[in-house]
């Protein structure tokens, strides 16, 4: 909606454009750039209110929020409810007022439109300023609005009081501990993201206007002839105590009266989720009981594992609040993983109907409940049926069960990649390696009635050039997932160890001594028994952090040597080291082998 102001003192007007009419009840200046010939005669005029005639109204020049060639070249300033109008006001220090109530009416600063729902008022404003002859026309203005996601409601900036914390040198301290070394953000190509974010912080708001949460530990205090009428925006009218004994007492030593003079009311809101939280690496320790037995044993920590979208919202006021309440760092490693995302890269939506529960891939999922999640969603007829129609190929019988391990794995094999986008398919394909690692063993129990693995491991037995191959690839394997472990490498740790089971134990080795283990060479059985024996147990031990439930079944079963067995696998030893063959080209001869094999 085009309209015009009129110029105190002369028939000039001035042309401004609004999407919200009813905003101009708050208008305290118009703005126009300093370098705009057709305006610089009126800049410092004021300007008549139509509505209010005592209101001041100044032309202005702002070359941050003006565009000399977008609409008239000159825009109304509301500070008051419009975050680009407030922050030119903050430059040019001109007053906020508040046409609002809080149940979105006019109020009294609103003049004759007092009381009105905020879009009647926009239609009274409009008519009221057409009968005046000050409307210019209207023009389409495509924009994004803000909406409440639950009420639908359209979303007015609002100026309210709030609490907020200067974070300046809290974060300086953060910047300075990962520059340091001290606290360490893997991968560190995340750093960048902590430096953009702390290097540039703002004062940080805390207050919110909700029923739940931890109540704001301030109190606005009355003193009958000190303070007869507290302001909520004046916060020298506010104490802060952990509970109103304690405020009363520091209200009663701010204002030097007695105690019983004085009148508290708590404010209502409540702290940010995200200050809450960051105090959790102390705060369930018995902090600011720095004494509480549970205190020294659990803060600080060594390591925290989250995802790299909430690395500034919950990581870094984490950091913050633990140097500035502690003096400590909570942690000293921070471990980002990549965003969990459907298979096509978008982020899961129960709008989109691509969410994926990972108990129901855990514990099994039927078509029909697969499909009603598309039937929920706000997807397009069109491609509901398309998505349909996919999913009836893939799972037509629903997606099978699949257990923690496999989902595990999977998840950890993605970290390859930037970004986890989950192919269900995938997981099903690792839930079959479950079943070759079981068959595996299975396999190999079937050989060892009455088999006592060597102390010595395989020291002076027979070994075959087979025997020294896989023996030479597990002690690789062996050094790399070590390497790869205490470099948070999970992605190609479990490549590593996948492919170990699959395309070398089990596709060569083991059938490679199909025909010792049915022969008479009772030496060559031994080697082989006591090499098998050893991938087994330490290929187990190495899967175990990634895949608990089924390492630990398998590895009880294992013929280990008497009294010599752990109780369980988790906490049995992670294979260190193990003697390699490479220097004898072992790797060199199988591979010419196995190429040899391969033209027949």
């Amino acid at each position: 909606t085009h309209f015009t102001y009129k110029v105190k003192g002369s028939d000039e007007t001035i042309e401004v454009a609004t999407t919200r009419l009813e905003t101009m009840l708050g208008d305290v200046a118009v703005a126009v750039h300093p370098k705009d010939d057709r305006y610089k005669h009126l800049v410092g005029k004021e300007l008549e209110h139509p509505f209010i005639k005592d209101r001041k109204v100044v032309v202005i020049t702002d070359d941050v929020l003006v565009k000399m060639d977008f609409g008239t070249g000159a825009v109304k300033i509301t500070p008051a409810h419009d975050p680009n109008d407030y922050a030119c006001g903050k430059r040019h220090g001109l007053e906020q007022i508040n046409v609002f109530d809080e149940d979105g009416k006019i109020n009294h600063f609103g003049g004759e439109f007092a009381g009105l729902p905020r879009f009647d008022a926009r239609e009274a404003v409009y008519k009221a300023l057409d009968k005046l002859g000050q409307i210019k026309g209207k023009t389409p203005n495509p924009m994004r609005l803000g909406v409440c996601s639950k009420s639908n409601d359209i979303i007015e900036p609002y100026l309210k009081p709030q609490w907020y914390v200067n974070c300046k040198n809290m974060a300086d301290r953060a910047v300075q501990s990962v520059k340091k070394g001290d606290l360490k953000i893997i991968p560190d190509t995340h750093e960048r993201t902590w430096f953009q974010w702390l290097e540039n912080i703002q004062d940080w708001c805390i207050s919110r206007q909700l029923w739940w949460g931890h109540r704001i530990p301030v109190y606005l205090v009355k003193i009958p002839g000190v303070i007869d009428h507290p302001d909520t925006n004046n916060h020298e009218h506010f104490v802060v105590g952990r509970d109103a004994t304690e405020a009363r007492k520091n209200a009663a030593k701010r204002f030097n009266v007695a105690e019983d003079k004085i009148q508290l009311t708590q404010d209502e809101d409540v702290l940010d989720t995200w200050f809450s939280s960051g105090l959790l690496p102390f705060s369930f320790a018995g902090w600011p009981d720095e004494k509480n037995p549970d205190f020294k044993p659990y803060f600080p920590g060594d390591l925290l594992e989250t995802g790299h979208d909430i690395l500034f919202f919950w990581v870094a006021r984490m950091v913050m609040m633990s140097l500035e309440l502690t003096d400590k760092l909570p942690f000293h490693t921070v471990f980002l993983h990549p965003m969990v995302k459907d298979e096509e890269g978008g982020k899961m939506s129960k709008s989109k109907g691509n969410v994926i529960d990972p108990l129901e891939v855990i514990d099994s999922c039927s078509l029909d409940t697969l499909l009603q999640k598309l039937y929920d969603s706000n997807l397009p007829e069109s491609e509901i049926k398309k998505t349909v129609i996919q999913k009836k190929k893939e799972f037509p019988s629903g997606i099978p069960e699949c257990g923690t391990d496999a989902l595990r794995f999977s998840l950890l094999n993605y970290m390859i990649q930037s970004s986890i986008n989950l192919d269900v398919k995938r997981v099903v394909g690792y839930r079959n390696f479950c079943n070759k690692l079981w068959n595996i063993n299975k396999f190999a129990l079937s050989f060892t009635e009455g088999f006592q693995p060597e102390k010595n491991g395989v020291a002076g037995l027979k070994l075959s050039l087979s025997d020294k191959w896989i023996l030479t690839r597990l002690s690789e394997l062996i050094t790399l997932t070590n390497e790869r472990f205490e470099a948070y490498d999970f992605g190609y740790m479990v490549q590593g160890l996948y492919d170990f089971w699959l395309k070398e134990l089990a596709d060569y080795y083991i059938e490679a001594i199909k025909p010792v283990m049915k022969g008479n060479d009772e030496e060559a059985k031994k080697a082989a028994l006591n090499t098998l024996y050893i991938c087994l147990d330490d290929g187990l031990r190495m899967l175990h952090p990634t895949m608990p439930y089924i390492t630990e079944e398998l590895f009880q079963r294992l013929p280990h040597r008497k009294g010599e067995a752990p109780e369980s696998i988790t906490i049995a030893p992670f294979p260190q080291k193990l003697e390699s063959y490479a220097a004898e080209g072992v790797e060199a001869d199988t591979a010419s082998l196995q190429l040899t094999v391969s033209k027949f």
